[in-house]
C-alpha cells in the first residue's frame, strides 16, 4: 500500500477509536447523572457537560434523553459496548455447556448479579418513567420483553438439563424467573436490605432450584 494510503488508513482508524472513545465517555456520563438526578431530572446538557463534549455531539450520537438512557442500560446489562446479543455472548453458550443443572445455575447467576448491579437503578428508572412519559413506554415495554426471553431461555436450558416439577407448567416457570430477574427485587435486597450481590446470585440461584426443579430428580438429562 502506498504511504499516503496507510496515513488515511491510519487517520481512518484513529478517528473511529476516538469516536467510539468519546461515546463509551458519553454513556457512562450519562449512567452517572441518570442515577444521581433520576429520568425526569436529568437533562441533555447535565450529560454534555459530565462528559466534557458538546450538546450536539450527544444528539448527533443518541438523539433523545430515551434512546440515550436505553443506550446506558444495554451496556450496563452486557457490561461493554459490543453490539452482540445477551444471549449470543460467550457465557451463554459456556452456560449451555454446563453439564448439570447445578453448574447452569452458577454460571446464569454469577452473569446476572453484576449486570444487575450495573444496570438495575437505571432499568427501574425507564419502568418508573414510562407512567408519566410516552418517549419511555418502547424502552420500557423492550426491556420488560427482553427479561421474558432470558427467562424462557433458562427454563429451556434447565430443562434439558433435568426434569422441572410437574406442577409447574412452562408459562408459570418462565414467569417465576421473571420475577426473580426484577431489578426491583435486586435494588430491595441490595440496596434496601443490605444484600451483598454474591448473596443475591446464591438466592437467585437457589430460588429457581427450589420453585423449578423436581425435588426427586435435580441432576442429569431426563430419560
Amino acid at each position: 500500500m502506498p504511504a499516503a494510503g496507510r496515513a488515511r488508513a491510519y487517520r481512518s482508524s484513529r478517528r473511529a477509536e476516538q469516536a467510539r472513545a468519546t461515546r463509551r465517555r458519553v454513556l457512562d456520563a450519562a449512567t452517572a447523572v441518570f442515577l444521581d438526578r433520576g429520568y425526569a431530572g436529568a437533562t441533555v446538557r447535565a450529560v454534555a457537560d459530565r462528559a466534557g463534549v458538546s450538546v450536539p455531539t450527544v444528539e448527533q450520537l443518541f438523539g433523545t434523553k430515551a434512546r440515550l438512557l436505553r443506550a446506558a442500560i444495554d451496556v450496563a446489562i452486557a457490561g461493554d459496548d459490543e453490539p452482540v446479543p445477551v444471549l449470543d455472548r460467550s457465557w451463554a453458550q459456556a452456560a449451555a455447556q454446563a453439564g448439570t443443572a447445578a453448574e447452569f445455575l452458577d454460571v446464569v447467576a454469577g452473569v446476572i448479579g453484576p449486570a444487575q448491579a450495573r444496570s438495575a437503578g437505571l432499568v427501574i428508572a425507564v419502568l418508573e418513567g414510562s407512567a408519566t412519559d410516552r418517549a419511555l413506554a418502547e424502552p420500557a415495554e423492550q426491556l420488560v420483553a427482553q427479561r421474558a426471553t432470558t427467562a424462557g431461555w433458562v427454563v429451556d436450558q434447565l430443562a434439558a438439563k433435568t426434569t422441572l416439577r410437574a406442577d409447574c407448567p412452562r408459562p408459570e416457570a418462565v414467569d417465576t424467573v421473571w420475577v426473580l430477574m426484577d431489578p426491583a427485587v435486586f435494588d430491595r435486597l441490595v440496596r434496601r436490605r443490605h444484600w451483598t450481590v454474591e448473596q443475591y446470585q446464591h438466592w437467585f440461584a437457589g430460588s429457581v432450584d427450589r420453585l423449578l426443579l423436581d425435588p426427586h430428580r435435580r441432576e442429569g438429562r431426563p430419560a
